[in-house]
């Protein structure tokens, strides 16, 4: 539950803001790491640039005073006392990984405005009651290795260490391997690092806070999602000569259901999202009657109970069209992972957060995948997004204004705040403590 402050220290802690040109030129200093000519950057994990990138990281939470931990599978927690050691941390972090052709925000923003988060408290003299803690979470993007949010997932137990590190990019090397090569396979057990709560700030990486003219979006919950591969088999034949009532066109039957992937989620607002992002046609000829297709189907939304009813209205469609056209056509399911809705205490304090600091907001229920979704096994969590330039992300052109980030930076602080909470500022208490 969230802990009061004392009344002497709230206008004090009501008033603290974190500096926002720090935290501007933190993220543009670790962006040079693999920075690309397009202005992006190419960080993938366990390469030599995310090495690179830990070390700085690291460098400057050990000039802050922080004490770092590396779990097994290369999770990085770097923690600032609290008054209770015997408390669980409060944390807040995200990923420094990116994606081939990645940005300067995505995931960056998260563990840096934890790191300003920390900055700001020492600057201030704050203790709190709890620790405070920021992490990094390995291989994120799962642009070198799959399964995405590898770190995370391993944390939670949603997949094995030994799965993890059996892993292999597509030159044929090993997570274990590479976590050993650069450095950063740790001792801790993942999933043995207590947290009593987590904070996870992000760019949006779409487009309805800016659209909206927003600046914090307060997420209450992240999207389940189903994925699927259709097959869908007839008969290859001569373009020319084969009349179209004989025909046994894979491509048009395909199209059909491609077609009620996009009705399916229109059925389902305003969370309801379907998408074909993927097709294979045989044998691809200009002049050939398509033989064999196989295409993708992703389906999102908000909670389990309406992403199965999408599931059963996929299932019952492609049942349709194979009675109807003839054609064998297969559906199988590849993933799916359950909507998490977060923390209610969590997001509260990220909403009376924003509203005490006059931001306007609306809640964003997030399409996107986020550690936070693993973390939220495991304990309590929540996020905050802020805008970013016309809705890109995993994109070299990612950009976000820097007032933005400031500002959910200071959401950040004043929410995690609220769950450590603070018993000195700035007095000789904070002083004696700041130098044990």
């Amino acid at each position: 539950m969230p802990r009061q402050r004392p009344n002497h220290e709230d206008s004090t802690m009501n008033d603290l803001r974190i500096d926002g040109d720090r935290l501007w030129q933190s993220l543009m200093d670790l962006a040079r790491i693999g920075a690309t000519e397009k202005g992006g950057v190419k960080r993938l994990a366990l390469t030599d640039l995310d090495r690179e990138g830990r070390d700085l990281v690291i460098s400057w939470a050990k000039a802050e005073g922080l004490a770092v931990t590396v779990d097994r599978i290369g999770n990085v927690f770097m923690r600032r006392a609290g008054r209770r050691p015997d408390l669980a941390p409060v944390v807040t972090g995200s990923h420094i990984d990116t994606q081939p052709t990645g940005g300067k925000f995505d995931g960056n923003y998260g563990v840096l405005a934890g790191l300003e988060v920390v900055r700001t408290l020492n600057r201030h003299g704050v203790v709190t009651e709890a620790p405070i803690e920021v992490a990094f979470w390995t291989n994120e993007e799962g642009s070198r290795f799959v399964p995405v949010m590898m770190g995370s997932g391993v944390f939670c137990g949603a997949f094995s260490l030994e799965t993890a590190y059996a892993a292999r990019d597509v030159d044929g090397r090993s997570v274990e391997e590479e976590l050993a090569r650069i450095g950063y396979r740790g001792d801790e057990v993942p999933g043995a690092h207590p947290i009593g709560a987590y904070f996870e700030a992000h760019i949006e990486q779409g487009p309805v806070l800016e659209d909206a003219g927003l600046t914090i979006g307060v997420v209450p919950a992240v999207m389940g999602l189903s994925w699927y591969d259709c097959t869908v088999l007839g008969m290859e034949a001569h373009a020319g000569p084969t009349p179209m009532g004989l025909r046994r066109d894979a491509l048009q039957v395909a199209t059909r259901i491609m077609q009620e992937v996009v009705a399916i989620a229109e059925r389902h607002p305003p969370y309801g999202r379907g998408t074909v992002g993927m097709v294979q046609v045989f044998p691809n000829s200009r002049n050939v009657i398509p033989g064999r297709v196989k295409f993708s189907i992703d389906l999102r939304n908000v909670s389990d109970e309406l992403l199965a009813r999408m599931d059963a209205e996929i299932a019952a469609c492609v049942a349709r069209v194979r009675a109807e056209t003839g054609l064998d056509v297969a559906l199988e399911r590849v993933s799916h992972v359950p909507a998490c809705p977060f923390d209610p205490d969590c997001v509260a304090a990220v909403r009376g957060a924003t509203a005490r600091l006059g931001h306007a907001s609306m809640d964003v229920v997030s399409g996107a995948g986020h550690d936070a979704v693993y973390v939220a096994r495991r304990a309590p969590a929540a996020m905050i997004f802020v805008p970013c330039k016309d809705g890109i992300s995993h994109n070299e052109i990612e950009d976000a204004r820097p007032d933005h980030l400031a500002a959910g930076c200071n959401v950040l602080l004043h929410a995690m705040l609220e769950r450590a909470g603070v018993v000195a500022v700035a007095g000789r208490e904070a002083l004696e403590f700041m130098q044990e």
